[in-house]
């Protein structure tokens, strides 16, 4: 199997269950956006212990974000051919990230002032994939019908982001500096 098809090479892109449009339309934009949040995250895993319960977590976040860009690159009139968890996002995959954003912050004291990334690169690497989930966010307002969950699912996986980092931070701070 050859990895080139060559049909994109008139700057256009096939959409899930049929369809081209332009490679720089919205919907090919905000599940590119996606697919960069997928790789960020894939970065920060890169620098955890295998195993550890932050890559097992990454990972699941990592397959929850290819549901997301299947349901972004299907056209509107192709919608009704998308399976709920599989390749369209539910109600449930956004809440099942609350209670894991609520059992690490009940884990340490979380920051009550603006933070300044960069106390460990792990930390560091779950701020920039959050920014780029937030970029990915504003780049789905557009896209996504009424009904869907993809901007909730991307808002509350910020949070979660935001929270694994000062976690990770509070994992490098030496005994006297926590709370």
């Amino acid at each position: 199997m050859k990895i080139y098809t060559r049909k994109g090479d008139d700057g256009t892109t096939g959409l899930l269950f049929g369809g081209r449009v332009r490679k720089d339309s919205p919907r090919p934009a905000a599940y590119g956006e996606v697919d960069e949040a997928q790789a960020a995250l894939g970065l920060a895993r890169a620098e955890c212990e295998r195993g550890s319960e932050i890559d097992e977590l990454l990972i699941r976040l990592e397959r929850d974000l290819w549901v997301l860009m299947a349901e972004l690159a299907t056209a509107p009139d192709n919608r009704h051919k998308l399976e709920p968890g599989t390749s369209l996002v539910t109600a449930e995959m956004v809440a099942a990230l609350e209670p894991v954003i609520d059992d690490l912050t009940a884990r340490f004291e979380p920051p009550t002032e603006f933070v300044v990334p960069g106390e460990n690169r792990t930390a560091a690497l779950l701020d920039v994939a959050r920014t780029v989930v937030r970029r990915a966010e504003r780049r789905c307002v557009d896209v996504v019908p009424e009904g869907s969950h993809v901007v909730a699912y991307l808002n509350r996986l910020s949070d979660l982001l935001w929270i694994m980092a000062r976690a990770q931070e509070e994992r490098s701070l030496p005994t006297r500096e926590r709370a």
